[in-house]
Order: structure tokens, then sequence, then C-alpha cells
């Protein structure tokens, strides 16, 4: 696994990809409670066997194997974290990396897994808006204290700081999501969304919400993944705004093969998105 991780990671730099994305979920269970958001019939398409590496030390492995493509968590799952920890893991890994880092964070949708870490599942989209903040003012501030809701805090020193700021990509397709990027993210990240046509519906609406809240769309970064990409779908994004276009996939296990495959993809992908 080791081995593979590297490959795709120096496969995709070479190649000319922009970032490599790792998602997160710490557990998952064979008869899941809550139907997953992002599939039409409600069950996620992953088998509950499958390896799902920490975000934090797989990005790190594929930090260390490369120079110059981004990282990022795609997403990492934030109310399931302690903020302090997490502001001082991602600018550990930040300034490790060289300023490549972005935070991709959502809300989560596994009542099942909330329930294993013994974090109320309820009222995760409050948690993970102050988490956020607290992140924040760790990142921005020498000594810092913070009272909310979730997390209090009294004259602390978190170091190391962040090469820069970390943006901080909202993940989710609802209209709540939507809320929460217009309101406080520096980014989009729209999950397995359909078609253009639901990405164009989605900007629109955030378009609004960012108006409403006295921000520009153009002030931040929009990222999506399609359920099933395909070449002609790159102009249309493109015109819609959007950034980056990220290929959800799999390795194969083998090394020299998962270089070949990122390869594959990168004759296919890299030439259109530029």
């Amino acid at each position: 696994m080791p081995e593979v991780v590297a490959s795709v990671a120096g496969a995709a730099e070479h190649c000319g990809f922009a970032t490599l994305w790792a998602g997160e979920h710490v557990v998952m269970v064979d008869q899941p409670t809550s139907r997953y958001p992002y599939a039409a019939d409600g069950r996620i398409a992953v088998p509950a066997d499958a390896d799902w590496l920490d975000p934090w030390v797989c990005l790190s492995f594929a930090a260390a194997a490369t120079t110059t493509i981004g990282i990022a968590t795609g997403v990492l799952l934030l109310p399931e974290h302690n903020p302090v920890v997490t502001a001082k893991q991602a600018a550990s890994l930040d300034r490790m990396s060289g300023g490549r880092l972005r935070l991709g964070i959502g809300v989560g949708w596994s009542r099942d897994e909330f329930a294993a870490l013994d974090v109320p599942f309820e009222r995760r989209a409050a948690r993970t808006r102050e988490y956020v903040a607290a992140i924040r003012a760790l990142w921005n501030s020498d000594v810092t204290s913070f009272s909310g809701e979730f997390v209090t805090f009294s004259a602390l020193r978190v170091y190391p700081k962040p090469s820069r700021p970390i943006p901080v990509i909202v993940g989710g397709n609802s209209d709540a999501a939507m809320r929460r990027v217009a309101s406080w993210g520096d980014g989009w990240y729209g999950f397995y969304l359909a078609e253009v046509d639901a990405v164009a519906e989605r900007i629109r609406l955030l378009r609004e919400l960012c108006r409403e809240a006295g921000r520009s769309l153009e002030d931040l970064s929009l990222t999506v993944a399609l359920t099933d990409p395909r070449p002609e779908d790159v102009a249309q994004l493109q015109n819609l705004g959007i950034d980056e276009l990220v290929l959800v996939g799999a390795p194969p296990p083998d090394a020299v093969e998962a270089a070949r495959w990122v390869a594959s993809l990168a004759d296919q992908w890299v030439p259109l998105l530029g």
C-alpha cells in the first residue's frame, strides 16, 4: 500500500494533475442506519471492508513523495475531531509540505460513525461552524482564547502556525451546505453531482447566497466531482467558473500498474483541464 500511494502521488505530479484529494471515514458498518446523500439509492458504493487510510497520514506520505502538487482533505469530517488537535495537524502538514494544503471539511452523514466516536450526530453543522472559527483563531493568533457552545479554551499557544492562511473548503451539495460555503467557506467542493446541469443549478444558488452574505462568488474556489465525468463536460464546467474537476477512483493495488493508471487518466484529462 505505501508503494501505491507514493506511485500515484509521484505519477500525478509528473503528469500535471493539480491536487491529490483524500477523503475520510473512521469506521464503516455493514448495515448503515443513515442514508448516503451522494447516491440516488441512498447507499454508498464503497464496501464496508474497504481500506480508508487516515487522510492526515495518507497526505503526509503523498506530500513526502512529491514537491509541488497540491494536497487536500476531501473531506475531513470535522465534527468528529478535536478542533485544537486538527488546527495543529493541519498547520503541521501545511508547513511540512511547503504550503500545499487545503482543508476540505464536511459535517458528515453517518449516524453510526458518530455514535462509534461518541460524538452527538445532532447539531453537527453548528459544531462544524464553531470548530472552523476556533481553528482559524488558533492559526491566526499567538495566544488564543475561544468561548463557544462546543469548544472553549483560554490563552493557548498552538504551534506551528501555517505557512499561509489555509483555505477551508466546504463539502456538500445541499442547500444547507451552500449556505455554509457562502457564509464562512473559502471554497466549495461539490461531490458526486450527477451532471453539469446540477452543477449549474448549485452555482446559481451559491451566487445568490453569496450576494445575500455580502460576498462575491468570484472570491471562492470551486471544485466538483461528477458521478460519470465526460471530456465534453470540461468546457461547460469552465464556463460555470469551476476551478477544479476531481476524478474519483481507486488505483490498482500494484505500484507499477497504479502509475500507468494515473498516466492513462492524464492522457485523457490533463490536456482538457489545462
